[in-house]
């Protein structure tokens, strides 16, 4: 869709797959985490003017967080347990926005995923939500295919 001008509409933030080694997960409530940073080293020879250069440094990748009402699957909850007992098992995935038609329209690729960190629900007698788990996924690389 384009508004009066004739600019594409931004795609919708609440629209999105996840997927992990291929095969699509359920239904999540948020994911986060799609970012990386690059830090500068600041290096300067005796020669040099009186600032130093900033040179590329080692880019690091934050951890990519899911939030999803829990259900009777336990397939992420078991990938978590594994790696708390020693045996990490690394998975690719992918994150897919997905346009109001259920088109996919981008997606972010993560290599060599496994489960750094569970939360377990919060829960409260006098509140009204559904009851939420997190998992944050350490991973090694993020693209954008």
């Amino acid at each position: 869709m384009a508004d009066r001008d004739g600019n594409p509409d931004p795609y919708r933030g609440y629209r999105f797959r996840i997927e992990l080694d291929g095969v699509e997960r359920g239904a999540f409530q948020e994911c986060s985490g799609l970012d990386f940073s690059q830090d500068p080293i600041e290096y300067r020879e005796g020669s040099d003017p009186l600032y130093p250069r900033k040179l590329p440094g080692l880019t690091k990748y934050s951890n990519i967080t899911l939030k999803w009402g829990i259900t009777q699957d336990e397939e992420l909850w078991d990938w978590r347990d594994q790696a708390l007992k020693g045996a990490i098992v690394r998975k690719n995935g992918s994150i897919i926005l997905v346009d109001d038609e259920g088109t996919d329209k981008t997606r972010w690729n993560f290599e060599a995923g496994w489960p750094a960190t569970w939360t377990g629900p919060t829960f409260n007698a006098t509140a009204n939500e559904v009851a939420v788990e997190t998992l944050e996924i350490a991973h090694e690389l993020l693209k954008k295919a």
